[in-house]
């Protein structure tokens, strides 16, 4: 008889690759890159590649574990099976949070985007549309989810491949241009491929690590997903490459086309190199875009928090409502106060001032920092108690363990060191602490008020019987 608290199996292949690519490919692609240019100029294609490289290997350290135990929460369970009980609990809410944090970002981003078209509209009336219909999208099935954002996804990468392929023609055949190359000098003829050093990338690496997130997001759905160690492993495989395609790729040519000192200084670059090959309502195209990025992200997040109530409450760490299934097969009642918590973020929106918004950036990318490093560390942990024969059985590994694990960890740790030195970056340093110690109060409070050992043991033995070992 089927668990009715057991969520259902409805995403496919198709549906894990897209949204493994749309995680990757989020609204600072788009706008946000401009800012991050500035900062490091031509040289900010090395610091993307630095950090694909360690989301490459934070992912198959993921990988690893997810294929052999793909449950719902993903590397919250895993923080509490190899760490302890008190990560799991610190890494699942912390992923809401996050994921809360952000989307109140991109709800906002929405009313602002739609401003376009409508100028006489209040933005607060789009966010909140875009609140009620991604979160009914996400309360349908895990299918509907799965195939919005499959679209979703598929929006972005065609224009960003359009973007490349139209950009390498103005570059090779001068297309646009009255048929003469544009060429790549543009990338060192303006002070330099290092024009502000390598402390210019270093300092940009908050900004760089800060679009990664979401990656971590094809963990979370496999609980859901049919056929675990094949979906997983060829979204994960190709992460690295798609970075270098999407991030790298579109950075390369866009700053090949124009001096990247004057990127920034007139809109998106996306506009700029669609207005430069004479398409009409190039600013239209990409405001659809970047609209349909926003949509995504909110999309994901809302599936994001719900899965994580979800998983929490399983553990006996959220209230135990949040574990019930609809018939629909999805966290009802989690996704529900997840969209309600996005609800009180449209209103504080009106009273947060414009460069918050940079120190919430900064905020939710030292507490994915977390997530990750828990990732890492849960993977040295998890190999730890395999015995040689049980490692050399893996289906899935982690390459060159554990000493990747541990040179990333050490990546990880000099990031959150180099956002100590911005202002606008250095809030997180002081929240993120206050945030966990507050969430230990918490959880140690929660569990001196505890029920029996021997109920608690219960609910530990039914949640391990529920997840698949494959």
């Amino acid at each position: 008889m089927k668990n009715n608290n057991e969520l259902k199996r409805g995403l496919e292949q198709k549906h894990i690759t897209l949204m493994s690519l749309g995680a990757a490919i989020g609204v600072g692609l788009f706008l946000g890159s401009a800012s991050a240019i500035k900062v490091a100029g031509p040289a900010i294609l090395i610091g993307y590649m630095i950090g694909g490289l360690a989301m490459f290997f934070i992912m198959r350290a993921l990988g690893e574990m997810a294929v052999q135990k793909p449950v719902a929460g993903s590397f919250s369970r895993y923080a509490r099976e190899y760490m302890s009980p008190v990560f799991g609990f610190l890494t699942g809410w912390n992923y809401w949070f996050i994921w809360v944090v952000t989307c109140m970002a991109e709800i906002t981003a929405v009313g602002i985007y739609m401003e376009y078209w409508f100028p006489g509209v209040p933005r607060w009336i789009w966010a909140l549309a875009a609140l009620v219909i991604m979160s009914l999208v996400n309360l349908i099935a895990v299918k509907a989810y799965g195939e919005l954002e499959f679209w979703f996804a598929l929006i972005k990468i065609i224009t960003i491949i359009f973007m490349i392929i139209v950009g390498v023609g103005m570059i090779v055949f001068g297309l646009g241009n009255g048929g003469i190359a544009v060429g790549i000098s543009n990338l060192w003829s303006h002070g330099g491929f290092f024009a502000n050093g390598w402390s210019g990338v270093l300092l940009a690496m908050q900004m760089i690590m800060f679009a990664y997130l979401g990656i971590e997001m094809i963990g979370v759905t496999a609980g859901e997903v049919k056929d675990p160690a094949k979906a997983l492993t060829r979204a994960i495989d190709n992460v690295f490459w798609r970075i270098l395609i999407f991030y790298v790729g579109a950075l390369f040519v866009i700053m090949s086309i124009y001096p990247w000192t004057e990127i920034g200084l007139k809109g998106s670059p996306f506009v700029m190199t669609f207005e430069k090959l004479g398409i009409p309502y190039a600013a239209g195209i990409i405001n659809f875009v970047v609209l349909t990025a926003a949509l995504s992200s909110c999309n994901s997040g809302i599936f994001s928090n719900g899965r994580m109530l979800y998983n929490l409450a399983q553990q006996g760490e959220a209230p135990a409502s949040f574990e019930k299934i609809s018939r629909s097969g999805v966290p009802a009642r989690a996704i529900v106060v997840s969209a309600f918590f996005l609800l009180i973020g449209v209103v504080l929106n009106y009273i947060v001032p414009e460069k918050a918004f940079t120190m919430v950036t900064s905020i939710a990318t030292f507490a994915v920092i977390w997530v990750w490093a828990v990732i890492l560390i849960s993977q040295i942990r998890f190999r730890k108690k395999l015995s040689a024969d049980q490692a050399a059985k893996l289906i899935y590994k982690m390459p060159f363990a554990p000493y990747s694990s541990y040179i990333v960890l050490t990546f990880l740790v000099f990031v959150v060191g180099i956002m100590a030195y911005s202002p606008d970056t250095r809030i997180a340093l002081v929240v993120g602490p206050i945030w966990y110690a507050i969430l230990l109060v918490v959880y140690y409070v929660k569990k001196k008020k505890s029920v029996s050992p021997a109920e608690t043991n219960g609910r530990e033995r039914r949640v391990d019987d529920g997840a698949t070992q494959i």
